[in-house]
C-alpha cells in the first residue's frame, strides 16, 4: 500500500481525469478500502481541492474551486504546456505575452531536469517571427466564448475593410483559428444567413442579448467552410483555377486562409481563391511556378491573355 502523501498525489491524478469515479472504483486502483478513500477526499479538500460529490454510482468529481489549487501532470502535458506558453508569448492575442512568460518561468522552475532539456532544445532550435497582423484583446475573445457557451446573441460594432463600422447581432456559433487570424462564425440575425466575422475588427456590446435555440451549423466541415469563406466570399472576383501539381503540394504553398484546394487527380488539384483585383490574383497564381488553366471568372481569364501579350512582347 502506498504512503499517504504518495496516495493523496496519486488519488489527486485520477480526479483530474474527467469522470465521476465511485469510492469502489478509488479504492480499487488505490488497493485500500472506501474508508481510507473518503478520509483522503476529505484530506484534498482540506488542502483547497473541491472534490465534489454526488449521492448514487457517481461518486467523485474534481470541480471548480475559489481559488486555483496546484495540478499534476504527467511528462508530455508538461511538455505540451511549455511549449504552448512560449507559442503564446509570441501569438496572435494581446496581452497575454508577459502572462505567458510568468507561467513559463514558474513551470520551467518545477521541471524535472529530463523534461527542462526537451523544452530547451526546441526552444534553442526554434524562431519565433512576431505576428504581423492585428492582434485579438483576450477580452472579446472570452466575451465572444461566454455567448457562445450560453448561447447568448451578440451585439458588436463590426470594422470593415474599408474602416466603415456597423453593429451587427449575430447568434455566435463557433470561433476558429487560422494560426493567423481569429474568426467568428456565426448566424446574422438582420441579414438572415450565415456569416464569418474577424474577430479583430469586433467591439462586443455589453451585456448580450437574449437566449437563442442553436441552429444547425451551416456546413459539417466548418473548417472548409471559414476556408471558403475568408478566400472567395468578401472579394470582388472568386476564381477557380486548375493547378497541375498534386494537391498536397499545392497545400504546402497556398495557406488555407488564401485559398481552398480540392484534389482532382494524383497530379492536379483545384484552387478556388478571391480578390479585389484581378492583376493580384494573376500574378499571384503565375508565382506558384505550376502551369495552371483558368477557369473563371471570364475577366480574369481575359486579364491573364492581355498580361501573357504584354509579358511575350517585352521579350521579342
Amino acid at each position: 500500500m502506498l504512503e499517504t502523501s504518495a496516495r493523496l498525489l496519486r488519488l489527486l491524478s485520477l480526479l483530474q481525469t474527467p469522470r465521476d469515479w465511485s469510492g469502489a472504483e478509488l479504492a480499487e486502483r488505490l488497493e485500500v478500502d472506501v474508508r481510507t478513500v473518503r478520509r483522503d477526499i476529505d484530506k484534498l479538500r482540506a488542502l483547497g481541492y473541491p472534490v465534489r460529490a454526488s449521492a448514487g454510482v457517481a461518486g467523485y468529481r474534481l470541480g471548480a474551486g475559489a481559488k486555483l489549487p496546484p495540478l499534476l501532470l504527467d511528462d508530455d502535458e508538461a511538455v505540451a504546456i511549455a511549449i504552448g506558453l512560449r507559442t503564446a508569448a509570441g501569438g496572435t492575442v494581446a496581452g497575454i505575452e508577459d502572462s505567458s512568460l510568468r507561467a513559463l518561468t514558474k513551470l520551467e522552475q518545477v521541471l524535472p531536469s529530463r523534461l527542462r532539456h526537451r523544452v530547451q532544445l526546441l526552444h534553442s532550435v526554434t524562431v519565433t517571427v512576431p505576428a504581423a497582423d492585428a492582434t485579438v484583446d483576450p477580452d472579446v475573445l472570452t466575451a465572444v466564448a461566454a455567448a457562445i457557451r450560453d448561447q447568448h446573441r451578440l451585439r458588436f460594432d463590426y470594422r470593415k475593410h474599408q474602416s466603415d463600422i456597423t453593429v451587427r447581432t449575430t447568434e455566435p456559433h463557433r470561433l476558429a483559428h487560422t494560426g493567423r487570424r481569429w474568426y467568428l462564425i456565426g448566424w446574422d440575425v438582420d441579414r438572415g444567413d450565415w456569416r464569418t466575422y474577424r474577430v479583430d475588427r469586433m467591439h462586443p456590446r455589453i451585456p448580450t442579448g437574449p437566449k437563442f435555440a442553436p441552429r444547425e451549423a451551416p456546413d459539417m466541415d466548418l473548417s472548409g467552410y471559414l476556408s471558403r469563406g475568408v478566400t472567395t466570399s468578401p472579394y470582388r472576383y472568386a476564381a477557380r483555377i486548375t493547378l497541375h501539381a498534386p494537391a498536397a503540394l499545392a497545400a504546402d504553398r497556398i495557406a488555407p486562409t488564401v485559398g481552398v484546394i480540392e484534389p482532382i487527380d494524383t497530379e492536379s488539384c483545384l484552387l478556388r481563391t478571391g480578390s479585389n483585383s484581378l492583376d493580384e490574383l494573376a500574378i499571384y497564381v503565375a508565382l506558384f511556378d505550376f502551369p495552371f488553366r483558368v477557369h473563371e471568372p471570364p475577366e480574369l481569364i481575359e486579364r491573364v491573355r492581355t498580361l501573357a501579350e504584354r509579358f511575350a512582347d517585352a521579350v521579342s
